[in-house]
Formats: structure tokens, sequence, C-alpha cells
């Protein structure tokens, strides 16, 4: 009965998260000022990126290459019936004021594990993507990173995209994402951003 009862557990909490973070944890300027496409040559791309930081993340012992220093935002979300909180710090950096780069580490209790891994990022996901009725979404694909259970995905809505990768790693959840509008995509950043994700020790 226990398990049940757990599975029950992951699934709302890992849905719980994924509503969230479009409601506060990436903060969204889509509703803002139109933002200019900017035409770079590959040389100018790649100084650009050069240029990135590498950034150390405490909580979760990770490590990502981000446009500029983070802003930290440290939530914590009871579940006081389940008896248990969920803790999540989300780092975010901006790029160019064209897009939005975020790293999220969300400590789950430790019965919520690897074990269930598939099913709490379809929780996750299902999540991001119920969250408001404009959200399509473009491709989901479950793969492995660092011998850990990960999902890449991709989202429109409105004309503004948010992709990114989640990975579940003993009971912390990795979230490294990407906002902008479709204008201002560009794959090479994109790649870049979520290759130079490592855990650190």
């Amino acid at each position: 009965m226990l398990g049940f009862f757990k599975k029950g557990l992951k699934k709302q909490a890992f849905a719980a998260l994924g509503t969230l973070i479009l409601t506060t944890g990436a903060p969204s300027f889509a509703c803002g000022a139109p933002l200019k496409m900017a035409v770079q040559s590959k040389s100018a791309q790649v100084d650009e990126l050069n240029a990135w930081k590498k950034f150390h993340s405490v909580h979760g012992k990770c490590m990502v290459s981000l446009p500029e220093s983070p802003e930290h935002v440290k939530q914590i979300m009871p579940f006081p019936e389940e008896g248990y909180t969920l803790r999540y710090d989300v780092y975010v950096s901006t790029h160019q004021q064209k897009a939005v780069y975020m790293l999220l580490v969300a400590q789950y209790p430790p019965f919520i594990n690897e074990s269930h891994a598939e099913m709490s990022l379809e929780s996750f996901l299902n999540g991001l993507v119920s969250q408001n009725h404009d959200n399509t979404l473009i491709f989901a694909d479950l793969i492995e990173v660092d011998g850990h259970k990960a999902l890449d995905f991709f989202i429109e809505s409105k004309g503004v995209y948010f992709k990114g990768r989640a990975i579940m790693a003993e009971n912390n959840l990795y979230l490294l994402a990407m906002e902008c509008e479709v204008n201002n995509y560009t794959e090479t950043t994109f790649n870049h951003f979520i290759n130079s994700f490592e855990f650190i020790q």
C-alpha cells in the first residue's frame, strides 16, 4: 500500500513543480516589449560563448555555463498532508536581453528517487505543458545523462520557446531551460548551454 501512496506523492510533487516553473520559476519576458533579432557571424558567436562563465551550484553539486552571473531564488514547497517539503534553488541568467537561461535544482525527500525516474520526468513535463492551454509540445525525448534518466523537451507558446532538459539523479531533479522569442532562438547557443552541464564531486 505504501508503494502506491508514495507513487501518488511523486506524481503530485513533480507535476506541481512543473506547473510552478512556468508561473514563478522562470521569469517570462514574452509579455514585454518585442525583442530585436540579432544576426551574428559564426566567429562572433564563438567569441561570445567563450565569454560565458562556469557557474557552480553547491546544492546538487553541479556546474553549468551561463552568459552572466545568475540571480538566485530559493524556495520551499510544503506538502503538509504528505508530511514532507520540497526545496528548490533557481539560478537565472539573461543573455543580451534576448533569452533567459535557467538552472533549477529541486531536492525531494529520499524516498523519491531514480527508481521511478521515467514516471517522475513525465509527470514533471505534464505539469509544464498543461499549465497553459496555449502551450504546444514540439517534442519530448527520454535520454540518459551520465547514467541518469533525463528528458529533453521543447515547448512553444504564442511565439515563445521554452526548451530544456530535466535530469533525475538520486532524489534531485535538475532542470536546464531556456526561454526566448522564436526569432531569437539560436541552436548553437542553446546546445552550448545544455552540453556545458556536469555533475561535480
